[in-house]
């Protein structure tokens, strides 16, 4: 009894004693600071030239960056399931495959800067400041969403960013908005994230010029692979400094692809098939990609790496648990929040017999 007793606390000492030996090994690893990567070369609209086509990742950067897109992409699985499991009601667009996207726009900008964008939103309202947790609550409708709970898929907020619009860019507004910033050479970088499809349609079909970074026509525009996280970065860089420098507007155009359908009510297999979706995924996932860059100039390990998704994943189911228990916003905040510094007004509810009164 004594022998098998001191066998069973030798195991449990030696499983004890690994824990920490594994993050002293993480620790001690020889990592590499800093590597440079080529890029492939953007496609250029009335410019002389473009965006470099080598740059350097840092070991702290790309770390960064492989934590939070392995979140967007963990955050938007998860509410896929949430979705089916009716939690979330209503529209709702994924954007998983589209990390590069998001990580490397906000990896090229200040934190200052102003961001505006349709929907398909979640990931860049992540980079752009917001948690795991609000976002996942405004998409189940819940109080601690990032919008009260009011907004849902298509209205996320934060300082600085401006999501979720559901209207994208019509062409009559888009050519309109075009000439105005061309006229006051206003500041501003118009981006189109091309993932191939417009809702169910391909581009093929549906564009005779599908070259999208040249329909500014008298701006100036670039074409960059949007499924590379780097490539994004240094093009975002470029086109932030040309309007910086009083240029005027410029036009970037992101060849990226979603994994989901257009939305949670599309399968996303009646216009394509599956084995195009696997193909992507196999050949230029943004994850998979600096994964491999990462590991093949000594700037991360496979140990490091699976901590890392581990932890992601603990934070995501975190905040889906927070998500699908707090409380929803009560009826007589229905009328809260309409306008900023408005004295309070009455508000009609659903039942016209019944009234609200507003707060700014």
């Amino acid at each position: 009894m004594r022998k098998m007793l001191a066998a069973a606390v030798s195991r449990v000492l030696s499983v004890v004693a690994q824990k920490p030996a594994r993050r002293v090994l993480l620790s001690s690893c020889n990592f590499s600071n800093k590597a440079t990567f080529e890029m492939k070369s953007c496609d250029l609209y009335l410019l002389e030239k473009g965006p470099p086509v080598a740059t350097v990742l840092t070991r702290e950067d790309g770390i960064k960056y492989y934590r939070m897109m392995q979140t967007v992409r963990r955050m938007e699985l998860k509410a896929d399931q949430l979705y089916k499991q009716k939690f979330i009601r209503g529209f709702c667009h994924l954007c998983d495959g589209q990390e590069a996207c998001y990580v490397g726009l906000e990896a090229g900008i200040k934190p200052s800067d102003h961001v505006i964008t349709s929907y398909r939103a979640h990931g860049i309202g992540y980079t752009r400041g917001l948690s795991v947790r609000s976002i996942l609550a405004e998409l189940t409708g819940r109080r601690g969403g990032c919008a009260k709970g009011k907004g849902g898929s298509m209205h996320m907020y934060t300082k600085r960013f401006y999501g979720g619009n559901g209207i994208v860019g019509a062409q009559g507004q888009i050519a309109e908005t075009y000439n105005m910033a061309a006229l006051w050479k206003l500041p501003c970088v118009f981006i189109c994230e091309n993932n191939l499809y417009g809702m169910g349609t391909s581009i093929e079909r549906s564009s005779a010029n599908t070259d999208y970074y040249k329909r500014g026509n008298f701006i100036p525009g670039l074409r960059v692979d949007g499924m590379d996280i780097l490539c994004v970065r240094e093009a975002t860089k470029f086109v932030a400094d040309y309007c910086r420098s009083g240029k005027g507007p410029i036009l970037m155009e992101l060849q990226t692809y979603r994994y989901h359908g257009h939305s949670m009510s599309d399968p996303g297999l009646s216009y394509r098939t599956r084995e195009e979706v696997q193909d992507v995924r196999s050949k230029s996932d943004p994850i998979k990609l600096l994964r491999e860059r990462m590991l093949s100039k000594q700037l991360t390990s496979i140990d490091e790496l699976m901590e890392i998704e581990a932890n992601v994943k603990k934070e995501v189911e975190e905040a889906a648990q927070f998500a699908t228990t707090d409380p929803e916003p009560p009826l007589h905040e229905l009328g809260f929040h309409l306008y900023n510094n408005n004295p309070p007004f009455e508000v009609r509810g659903p039942n016209q017999w019944i009234k609200f009164k507003s707060i700014s």
